[in-house]
């Protein structure tokens, strides 16, 4: 049995596969997932599993360099925004913050090598993680 802290398979394998600048997407339940990237849905219920929580876990597997959020996250959901630094922080990364409009951001979500929803039913909690390199 796996012994790291992130037990889910296909989302380990699916960090474990991507390469420097590649980019997976953590969502709520509300993002629109686009045809022909990978789902990786672990919403149960409404709040279950956090985004934050996720978050956290997908970090003990991945290095980050660039965050990619939609601006629209600070009129409406700055506490999570701010949540969300401090918990790359805890990780010891300081990655670029790139800020589009919603409509840009669900746009490059067709880019990322999978989507991973959670059950977050918060407005914004979305991110799109672009792998940096461990050395």
């Amino acid at each position: 049995m796996k012994r790291n802290r992130l037990l889910n398979s296909e989302l380990s394998y699916e960090i474990s596969r991507i390469g420097h600048t590649a980019s997976i997407t953590l969502c709520d339940a509300g993002l629109p997932i686009p045809a022909g990237v990978k789902r990786i849905d672990l919403a149960i219920e409404s709040g279950y599993p956090s985004f934050l929580r996720t978050l956290d876990a997908m970090l003990s597997e991945m290095m980050v360099e660039e965050i990619v959020v939609a601006s629209e996250i600070h009129e409406k959901n700055d506490t999570l925004f701010q949540e969300m630094i401090q918990i790359l922080k805890s990780h010891q990364m300081s990655p670029r913050v790139t800020e589009v409009s919603h409509d840009e951001f669900k746009r490059l979500t067709c880019q990322s090598e999978a989507i991973v929803r959670t059950g977050e039913c918060t407005p914004y909690a979305n991110v799109l993680l672009k792998s940096g390199v461990v050395f």
